[in-house]
């Protein structure tokens, strides 16, 4: 299972906390193939894909039309989405604002 700690350098004040760390889970990046759910009914196109990792949620970023990963997080009290991207390994806790990183042995990625 992956752990997740704030970035220190996200454009936002270094030492700034997230009090959701614990409630993020590992969350693999969905499978080829898949996307936001909402977006494929509604047959639109997104930008970029984030993963729930509370429940693994799959919604479109908020560069996209539709904003369901936000959306998502507002609706389910699931703060933090990681990344569903190729060779993206960060994540994004909603309600705290920060970006995270995933923590390999012992230290920040």
């Amino acid at each position: 299972m992956t752990r997740w700690t704030v970035a220190h350098d996200a454009g936002r004040p270094e030492g700034r906390p997230c009090g959701h760390l614990d409630t993020a889970g590992g969350g693999e990046p969905p499978a080829a193939g898949d996307g936001c759910a909402a977006c494929l009914a509604a047959r639109r196109s997104w930008v970029h894909l984030r993963l729930c990792l509370s429940c693994g949620h799959v919604g479109c970023c908020d560069s996209s039309a539709g904003k369901h990963a936000a959306s998502h997080a507002a609706a389910s009290g699931h703060p933090v989405a990681r990344s569903a991207e190729d060779g993206e390994a960060w994540a994004w806790c909603y309600r705290d604002e920060v970006f995270l990183v995933p923590v390999t042995g012992g230290r920040p990625a």
